[in-house]
């Protein structure tokens, strides 16, 4: 019997992951993605009952809610409460809580965020999506513009070496010993990210990697007024302005196929790994 798939919530990379499924000749059931017609769509109660079962990357929204374009907010307690211990359950980015939740109903909810190809892949698209960002927005090219990433990271590092390689000046910030000197290392200007008061006056762009205050409203002052500050991380590390972009889940907006692609196969490899699941 052919195994059965459910995709509930998320963006447009669910929506498109539920596509890739089809066309691997999955059975797959779909539930909050009506906005992009993925095909599938059922009620909950119906998505619930695969064998396996696809959440969003990020899982949640807020807290404690399912990260879904549905009108209708379902509560993580209440979603998990209706599924079942033998079903295989796969989401990105599982808070604590989350975890509890599923372990308390007997449930093995398994993170595909934490494989290593798959965060890689997320920030190669990251950095792609940045520099387009930047692009778009900028009214110069980045050929010969002092550029800032703050954080040296698996983002900060694509992200460095796709500025490079368009003619950028490149510094780089971090507060480990060893990322400065891989900074160092690869030729980037190396930087400290909590001494950068006094340091900012020349940059034209600004990425920051780092999910937590970097960039208050006295050092963005320092920056010149037509700089542009792209902010990457989860939970702001850049002060809200007017040249301030808070650019969350560039993947899935931009590139939401490629960003699909490598959840696909995340999940497959899961399941080709725990033997006697279905793959």
């Amino acid at each position: 019997m052919q195994t059965s798939y459910s995709v509930i919530g998320g963006d447009r990379r669910q929506a498109e992951l539920a596509r890739l499924l089809i066309e691997d000749g999955k059975l797959v059931r779909t539930y909050g993605l009506d906005r992009w017609k993925p095909g599938g769509a059922c009620p909950l109660e119906e998505a619930v009952k695969a064998e396996v079962i696809i959440l969003p990357l990020p899982l949640c929204k807020g807290d404690g809610v399912l990260n879904c374009e549905q009108d209708t907010a379902v509560p993580t307690v209440d979603l998990f409460r209706r599924m079942r211990p033998w079903q295989r359950i796969l989401a990105g980015q599982v808070q604590p809580a989350q975890r509890w939740e599923a372990e308390r109903r007997g449930l093995i909810l398994e993170d595909y965020f934490l494989r290593e190809e798959l965060a890689v892949a997320n920030a190669a698209a990251t950095a792609e999506g940045a520099i387009q960002t930047a692009m778009e927005r900028m009214d110069r090219t980045l050929l010969g513009a002092d550029c800032l990433v703050i954080g040296f990271g698996r983002i900060g590092k694509l992200l460095c070496h796709r500025l490079h390689g368009l003619g950028a000046r490149v510094s780089a910030s971090a507060r480990k010993p060893e990322d400065l000197a891989w900074i160092r290392a690869y030729g980037f200007r190396p930087l400290e990210t909590g001494r950068l008061d006094g340091a900012l006056a020349p940059f034209a762009a600004v990425f920051n990697t780092v999910p937590s205050p970097v960039l208050d409203g006295p050092l963005l002052s320092q920056l010149p007024p037509d700089c542009l500050c792209v902010d990457l991380a989860s939970v702001r590390g850049i002060a809200p302005a007017d040249n301030v972009i808070w650019a969350r889940s560039l993947p899935g907006r931009l590139a939401p196929r490629t960003a699909a692609a490598a959840i696909r196969d995340a999940v497959s490899y899961i399941l080709l790994e725990n033997r006697g699941d279905p793959a």
